[in-house]
């Protein structure tokens, strides 16, 4: 399985709701390293897996509508807490989405599998990982 990894960084405000989040139940800001990973069982006939440019270029359209937003205020996120987890999902979704719609280019039609990965710290991740469906 070949694989190619493109990175980006959101900043968001959000809070969550129920006793779990302790004081993450205010309002507070994060900033997410955001990796996401294209596989692909062979090389295209140009020898990659998709195009990075093409790649960095819908991971940055995919976060553009996040960036320096309240993630409380979108009602795409109503009554959703916006975990780590749960954006991991749904980035993954939206760039499941781009591939689909041919956004990467050449090549894209071959990916199988995506991974998305936040970084909220330099000491925790989450990631959601699926086929492409």
């Amino acid at each position: 399985m070949y694989a190619v990894e493109v990175r980006d960084h959101v900043m968001i405000a959000h809070s969550f709701k129920g006793d779990l989040f302790g004081p993450a139940q205010g309002l507070h800001g994060a900033t997410f390293v955001v990796d996401v990973a294209f596989f692909r069982e062979s090389l295209t006939p140009d020898g990659v897996v998709v195009d990075i440019g093409r790649a960095s270029e819908a991971l940055r359209r995919v976060l553009a509508p996040l960036n320096y937003r309240n993630l409380d205020d979108l009602p795409d996120f109503a009554g959703q807490n916006t975990t780590t987890e749960f954006l991991c999902g749904y980035i993954h979704g939206a760039m499941a989405a781009a591939v689909r719609a041919g956004d990467l280019g050449p090549g894209g039609e071959g990916v199988s599998r995506i991974r998305v990965t936040l970084h909220e710290s330099h000491l925790a991740r989450a990631w959601f990982e699926a086929p492409l469906a």
